[in-house]
């Protein structure tokens, strides 16, 4: 018998990385993916320059068998997540751009806001993760359903023709198939009460933790010029020990 096959110190190396990059391939694709919090929307919840860590894999239902096996579930009321915009026909937004809110109504949910109060299906929520930066101020979405003809410039056109069809004795019912989100910075959230409901289907998952928070301009999204972009890199690299918020690591959303 000849002398067994031996593989090359580079091949091994390439078929390691081949296999690395497969792996880091899958997992970005279906089971985690990285996301940032441009907004103010979710404080104090999440604040502005959190990084996290989404689950992509549990609310990524499948029918049969494979769905009994594996830890798939329905997505709750309360649950804080990642989506796709649906607002296609909106000048606002792009369709597919990517939000987090938390999950207020559920399908088949009747939900009405009075003077700030959420009421789903005639019960108030307690919501101690809300946040309302100016108690003394009346915003529009302090009250919803919005009566008829009270639309902002916040509130799309289309939702605004769509709205009254899902009205029901002065309370929103929420549609098979959809769900009605809000941010926890209740005055400077732009969500579900201006612009509607979101499929199932553009739910990308659930954030984990956050494995860094860094300080960040309130306003920074917005500058995505190359210059504004080098600026961003070298304040990072100067600032990153003294404007990371170490306590945050690896902090659990909720």
């Amino acid at each position: 018998m000849g002398e067994p096959y031996k593989k090359s110190s580079a091949r091994d190396t390439f078929e390691s990385l081949v296999v690395t990059v497969v792996l880091a391939i899958f997992g970005t694709t279906f089971v985690i993916q990285a996301f940032k919090i441009p907004t103010g929307s979710m404080e104090n919840t999440l604040l502005i320059g959190d990084h996290l860590l989404v689950n992509k894999f549990c609310f990524a239902f499948e029918e049969g068998l494979i769905g009994r096996l594996l830890p798939y579930r329905e997505i709750r009321r309360g649950d804080v997540v990642v989506f796709k915009f649906p607002g296609a026909g909106d000048e606002a937004k792009e369709p597919g751009e990517h939000f987090v809110k938390r999950v207020m109504g559920v399908p088949g949910d009747r939900i009405r806001i009075v003077n700030r109060g959420v009421f789903v299906n005639g019960n108030p929520l307690k919501e101690p993760y809300t946040l309302h930066a100016d108690p003394e101020g009346h915003y529009m979405g302090d009250d919803f359903p919005f009566p008829a003809g009270e639309y902002s410039r916040n509130v799309t056109l289309r939702w605004s023709e769509e709205l009254p069809r899902y009205v029901k004795d002065g309370e929103m019912v929420v549609p098979p198939g959809h769900y009605f989100m809000m941010g926890d910075n209740r005055e400077h959230s732009w969500d579900s009460r201006f612009w509607g409901f979101v499929p199932r289907e553009l739910v990308s998952g659930r954030p984990l933790l956050i494995y860094w928070s860094f300080e960040t301009p309130r306003e920074e999204y917005l500058r995505i010029s190359l210059r504004d972009r080098v600026a961003q890199t070298l304040d990072l690299v100067v600032h990153f020990l003294s404007r990371t918020r170490w306590r945050r690591t690896f902090s659990l959303v909720r």
